[in-house]
């Protein structure tokens, strides 16, 4: 192992974090900068893949926002149909942030919003055969590219880090069927 990989956790090369902690150290060398090593690369990181997803979706004329939804919808399972209320948890945006997005995926023909007949107050919202389809396709779209996003990492380090990111995000509050705060 070179003193660049050593010096790196094993691998080689420096990115724009450590420009950061370094410039810290060369300020403050009493400050422990290990917490930016984490958070710095995992905030960097957040923003490198959600562009990365954003480019891809948009390829395929669909905003990230708009393949939330859809998708949303499709894994809830066949009938692909949920009240307006149990979409706006199971996608993290809040009901009004909902109720746009919907007015929008409407007019564009993928999802449908009916009244629900055993309950006349609550608005279902179903996938059209067009968002359906539309959805499948990307969901394969989305996942080859989220592939090549993480191409630089062998199974066993992707096992380790999903394994690593859980806790982080356990140990922040994050647990199932609890929404995240979008």
């Amino acid at each position: 192992m070179t003193e660049t990989e050593e010096k790196h956790g094993g691998v080689g090369g420096t990115d724009g974090v450590d420009r950061i902690t370094e410039q810290w150290r060369a300020v403050r060398p009493d400050l422990d900068t290990s917490p930016m090593d984490v958070i710095g690369r995992l905030s960097r990181a957040s923003r490198l893949l959600e562009a990365g997803i954003k480019e891809n979706l948009t390829a395929h004329g669909v905003e990230p926002w708009e393949f939330d939804v859809l998708a949303t919808l499709l894994r809830s399972g066949p009938p692909h149909v949920l009240s307006a209320g149990e979409l706006s948890s199971a996608a993290m945006v809040s009901s009004a942030a909902l109720t746009n997005r919907i007015d929008h995926l409407v007019k564009k023909g993928f999802v449908e919003r009916a009244v629900d007949p055993t309950h006349r107050r609550r608005v279902l919202i179903s996938l059209t055969d067009t968002g359906r389809e539309l959805t499948h396709r990307l969901v394969e779209h989305h996942l080859a590219g989220e592939e090549l996003q993480l191409a630089g990492l062998t199974k066993a380090e992707r096992t380790l880090l999903t394994g690593l990111l859980r806790r982080v995000l356990l140990t922040l509050g994050d647990h199932a069927g609890k929404p995240a705060e979008r």
